[in-house]
């Protein structure tokens, strides 16, 4: 049966060494927040996560979800009682301010707790983590009643919330939804239309589902434009949160997925469902990305936490498996062999995975830290910097942390050798539910076309102009360290590949819109391996001045050094091949004729 221990130390030297948490005590929530009181909520987040959800993760995976035959489903064994802890520990109100049953602590905080739930059991999570997205949409739209009426039971856990986009026809391309949105002359809408993949669509877990569905109301304008978002109730509320009749919403049948088999994925029906506007008629895009934009954060983090997973149990294999000896001569003379933890191609596997993971933690919860700021920030120039920086790297992380944690769950299994083809090892399980984090949320191709086409020109580039002047300031200020070369020199070229491929693009894209589409991905990928160079430049670092400082630390700090280097010696010479693709243009991948693939 796999393991799991929550990386609570990695995270606490991110957050109060590399990100320096206590420089935002001038923001709302953080003052209380100091490094002792950080501790101990991630040391009890770690704990309800090792000893509570862990171990339902292969026997939630193995039943999965039932479905009755009048439409309820009840999750796997064990779960409701999970949720219960989850939701009385107070994890999911933890960001929500206090006026609707908060805790009104740093988003920050539940970044963390997020990764540790998904590496634990990511299905699970999904039902929490759900709701947590659906407040972020209620308070932001909401009128003042519905986040009242809302907002506190499902801060409590006693509600969840869903949020339903996808058709049979329509995914990506929100526009040919046809859910259907009619007055009822009370100031409500009858709701009629089928939703597919909805996750946590039914459940036992809460005694109430608030679901968020995308809609068109009579006379909408065709296209995105003329969708509205609805809240619609699994039980219509009353004033006074008394829960009253059934509403007209119902699961229709749960899909036969790849993984996630705890997570009840549904098809859900809504008849005449009675419909509470969110907003403004025919803006409910604007509304629906506040839960999308967190949820593509939230699904980030899920490639984060299989890849640590994954590793952690590759890791613990490579140091008890016995195979071969080391090509240097052996190393355990009194063993009949060696762990394969000496052999190089082990290693290979075992760094690449490790490198990725403590550098893509800080990237998401530098990711969390501007949230913060551009929530909570009464300084404009201060929220404005943190929103273009959320806005550029939010695609990136959905895109490059989905994909490498599914690779990197795939090496992890490939440590095993057949041992991760088995299913009682559990390896293949991280592989299946990690798959689908590249799908969800906007596939990874979509998240890259959003990078390139939006998120790129706005405002003339100002937020990629920003992310070249912050690094061009990093990297400067380390370089006179003679001990910080070997991380400064590799992060300069890299940024240079970065540069380079960006005046490409503003200079081909533009006249031949192909050619940005063929870019695309691969600048995904490539910001993204330049911001992990960059956050390893500042994680090698504040190692440097905690060994120093802490004499005690040297070992950690110093391996956390050797895998900086080796990051920047065997993956970040990956951006040059980025930029070649980029460069190449479009030309002969649009060539071929459809017929002739």
């Amino acid at each position: 049966m796999p393991s799991y221990r929550a990386p609570v130390d990695d995270t606490l030297f991110l957050l109060n060494d590399v990100l320096q948490l206590q420089r935002y005590g001038n923001l709302k929530g953080f003052a209380d927040v100091s490094p002792d009181v950080t501790g101990q909520i991630l040391a009890e987040a770690g704990k309800l996560c090792e000893e509570a959800f862990a171990p339902l993760n292969q026997s939630g995976d193995a039943t999965g979800c039932k479905r009755g035959a009048d439409g309820s489903v009840t999750a796997p064994a064990g779960f409701k009682a999970a949720y219960q802890a989850y939701a009385g520990g107070g994890w999911i109100s933890l960001p929500v301010p206090e006026e609707y049953g908060g805790q009104g602590l740093p988003y920050t905080l539940s970044m963390a707790m997020n990764e540790f739930a998904s590496s634990a059991n990511m299905a699970f999570a999904m039902y929490p983590g759900l709701t947590q997205g659906a407040l972020a949409a209620l308070l932001t739209h909401g009128s003042e009643e519905q986040k009242k009426l809302y907002a506190p039971k499902m801060a409590e856990g006693r509600w969840s919330g869903t949020m339903n986009l996808t058709e049979p026809q329509c995914g990506t391309d929100l526009g040919l939804l046809t859910t259907k949105a009619v007055p009822r002359g009370d100031g409500t809408y009858s709701i009629t239309g089928q939703k597919i993949f909805i996750s946590a669509g039914e459940h036992d877990l809460a005694e109430n589902i608030v679901h968020f569905v995308l809609a068109r109301a009579e006379g909408a304008p065709a296209g995105v434009k003329g969708i509205s978002l609805f809240i619609v109730p699994k039980i219509v509320p009353g004033a006074d949160g008394s829960l009253g009749a059934r509403n007209g919403v119902s699961c229709g049948s749960i899909e036969e997925k790849m993984g996630i088999h705890g997570n009840a994925t549904c098809v859900m029906n809504y008849d005449g469902a009675q419909g509470f506007l969110i907003g403004e008629e025919n803006r409910g895009l604007n509304a629906m990305f506040v839960m999308m934009n967190e949820a593509r954060l939230g699904v980030a983090v899920q490639g984060l936490a299989q890849s640590e997973v994954a590793y952690q149990n590759a890791l613990a294999y490579a140091k008890e498996r016995l195979q071969g000896r080391a090509l240097t001569g052996p190393k355990y003379p009194d063993k009949k062999a060696d762990p394969i933890i000496v052999h190089p191609d082990i290693r290979r596997m075992l760094l690449e995975i490790k490198a990725f993971n403590e550098a893509a933690r800080g990237l998401a919860l530098a990711a969390a830290l501007d949230s913060d700021v551009a929530h909570r920030s009464g300084d404009p120039a201060a929220r404005q910097a943190a929103e273009d920086r959320l806005g550029l790297m939010t695609p990136v992380l959905k895109g490059m942390l989905t994909d490498v944690g599914f690779e990197n769950a795939v090496k992890a299994q490939q440590v095993f050798g057949g041992h991760g083809y088995i299913r009682e090892w559990g390896m293949e399980q991280f592989v299946r539910d990690a798959r689908i984090a590249m799908i969800y949320e906007g596939a990874n191709g979509i998240q890259a076309l959003d990078l390139v086409g939006r998120k790129l020109p706005r405002e003339g580039g100002r937020a990629i102009m920003a992310f070249f002047k912050e690094s061009a300031e990093l990297l400067g200020a380390h370089g006179a360290n003679e001990a910080m070369k070997p991380y400064v020199v590799p992060a300069q070229s890299a940024l240079g590949d970065l540069q380079k491929a960006s005046m490409w693009l503003m200079q081909n894209a533009m006249a031949k819109p192909d050619n940005a589409g063929a870019a695309s991905y691969d600048y995904m990928h490539l910001l993204g391996r330049v911001a992990l160079a960059l956050m390893w430049v500042r994680i090698a670092a504040a190692a440097m001045e905690k060994k120093a400082r802490e004499p005690e630390t040297a070992a950690l700090m110093d391996a956390k050094l050797v895998t900086a280097r080796f990051y920047m010696e065997r993956m970040l010479p990956e951006t040059a091949l980025r930029l070649a693709r980029i460069v190449a243009g479009a030309d002969t991948m649009m060539s071929l004729a459809p017929e002739m693939f």
